[in-house]
């Protein structure tokens, strides 16, 4: 494809979806865009499109519907979670681990949180719209699993967790000493053993016998399992996921007994 601008010819080649749609403005990540066109909200001439890795001529019609209102698609778990457990975190100060881009943070901040510690060990990867958010207290570069109470001047409510790479039972130890009420992503390819992971990072087998087996930590850990759901959507390789909240048992006690 040739344009001739100002006695020049430019040459433009057609561009990834979803490198286009961050480019032209749709969308302000490459995950947002894909998760967009998977949806069926992206039309190029009038037509749905149908693959992220699809190409988009320069000077197409393109349409575009977002498929959610959060900093990322792990948003719509955390909302699908409090909604089925009937946690509210209005006026609650939370812990976000494994925050990354802040797709939890931003719901509990959208439903009221007072504030929101955003933990994660990497850097540079929250929202710029939540890095510089007043109710949100950003420990980037941060391991989670050497958190100390010195780092808090206020007591936790509600701990959030959606970690990467890495069993909840290896992350969550310090994190759960911190708080009193949890909903945490169990993600069994991070928990179950490598000869049950198959082609592409997909769990084989084990799969709910890994979310009971969280479950069981958690007991151990002086917590008790209120309720699970499988999140709504699919893992970033197509895995199955679930949502667990729990509550603290000297919390479960104190209320029994008041």
């Amino acid at each position: 494809m040739s344009v001739y601008i100002s006695g020049l010819i430019r040459v433009v080649s057609p561009m990834r979806a979803d490198l286009y749609l961050v480019e032209h403005g749709h969308f302000d990540s490459r995950a947002r865009a894909q998760a967009a066109i998977k949806a069926g909200l992206v039309k190029v001439g009038g037509r749905v499109l149908k693959k992220p890795s699809a190409n988009i001529p320069d000077g197409a019609k393109v349409t575009s519907g977002d498929v959610h209102p959060y900093v990322s698609r792990g948003g719509m778990k955390l909302a699908h979670a409090l909604d089925v457990f009937n946690v509210d975190p209005a006026g609650r100060i939370c812990l976000d681990v494994g925050s990354s881009t802040g797709g939890f943070t931003d719901v509990l901040l959208r439903r009221g949180a007072t504030r929101v510690y955003a933990v994660d060990v990497g850097r540079d990867q929250l929202h710029p719209s939540l890095r510089d958010h007043k109710q949100v207290i950003s420990m980037e570069g941060q391991d989670a699993r050497a958190l100390s109470p010195i780092q808090f001047p206020e007591m936790l409510d509600l701990m959030v967790c959606d970690a990467s790479f890495i069993a909840l039972s290896k992350v969550l130890g310090v994190p759960l000493s911190l708080s009193r009420e949890a909903v945490m992503l169990v993600k069994p390819q991070f928990e179950v053993g490598r000869d049950n992971i198959g082609r592409g990072g997909i769990v084989k087998d084990g799969a709910e016998e890994a979310l009971e087996a969280v479950k069981v930590w958690l007991r151990g850990e002086g917590w008790q399992t209120v309720s699970t759901v499988d999140s709504p959507i699919e893992g970033g390789s197509g895995n199955s996921e679930y949502l667990l909240h729990a509550v603290r048992l000297q919390t479960v006690h104190q209320g029994a007994s008041s």
